[in-house]
């Protein structure tokens, strides 16, 4: 059956009603448009997560600046990776914990920590050595399971647990015990885990010893592309050591001003 076509004057118009059509989206497109508001749980690429979450300062301004809510999350998974595990991370750690275990008066967990922490360094950072209760484990499977009877216990205010072998969905179980909390949860890894997925909501790469190098991998904000330093020692301590160098004195080897022994020609006897 033959189609009538329709009259030029309606193709015309149709024609005109399409291009007036794309002409006013193509304008509409470049005025400014006003921003939208959005929901607390949503943010934008270029700028950090505004959601109202409990935070605890980390001790740190240059590193709080560049985390949603200017600290650790608490309640969630705070990984920190490491190419070896170093004592000055307690340094970055300790201003955290310490402040943790004065607002609950509870103890902190450490999960198989690679060495025996100090006493008087902990003490200086206001850290109670005698609250903090270590678990000794070497099965991967042992250290996962204190850190989660850790979590689940309710007199228990923070855990730090070094976890080097833990897969991707032993750390989501971890998350998901924590989120049932207001724990601070710092998990420390090997750097060889870079690049293996982490429900983390913090993710960082802490290098170098004196100033510590800190790369945020991953944050609810822009990506920073530049690692933060930090130092490495108490502030009280790096002035006792710097006042301690100040006051030694300088070593000057001795000089000679005749000839050495050593120098002498030895003589033949007759």
């Amino acid at each position: 059956m033959a189609t009538q076509a329709a009259p030029d004057g309606f193709q015309g118009q149709a024609k005109h009603c399409i291009n007036k059509q794309l002409f006013d989206l193509a304008m509409n497109a470049l005025r400014p448009q006003p921003d939208l508001v959005l929901p607390p749980q949503v943010w934008r690429g270029r700028e950090l997560a505004q959601a109202q979450e409990k935070t605890l300062s980390t001790g740190h301004a240059l590193l709080d600046a560049q985390l949603p809510g200017s600290g650790w999350p608490l309640g969630n998974l705070v990984e920190i990776l490491q190419r070896e595990a170093q004592q000055h991370v307690w340094q970055l750690a300790g201003p955290a914990l310490a402040e943790a275990m004065r607002r609950t008066r509870d103890p902190a967990v450490l999960v198989h920590p690679p060495y025996q922490p100090f006493g008087p360094a902990l003490r200086e950072q206001g850290i109670v050595p005698e609250h903090l209760l270590c678990v000794q484990a070497e099965p991967p499977a042992a250290r996962l399971w204190a850190t989660e009877q850790a979590l689940r216990c309710a007199d228990v205010g923070a855990v730090l647990a070094w976890l080097p072998r833990a897969r991707a969905e032993d750390l989501r179980r971890l998350h998901l015990c924590a989120q049932g909390g207001d724990k601070l949860l710092l998990v420390f890894r090997g750097v060889d885990a870079r690049g293996q997925s982490s429900p983390a909501r913090v993710r960082l790469l802490v290098q170098g010893c004196d100033p510590m190098e800190v790369l945020v991998l991953k944050r609810r904000g822009p990506p920073l592309l530049q690692p933060l330093r930090l130092p490495a020692q108490p502030q009280k301590l790096s002035a006792l050591l710097a006042a301690r160098k100040a006051r030694r004195p300088a070593v000057s080897l001795p000089t000679f001003t005749g000839s050495h022994v050593l120098d002498r020609t030895p003589s033949l006897a007759q």
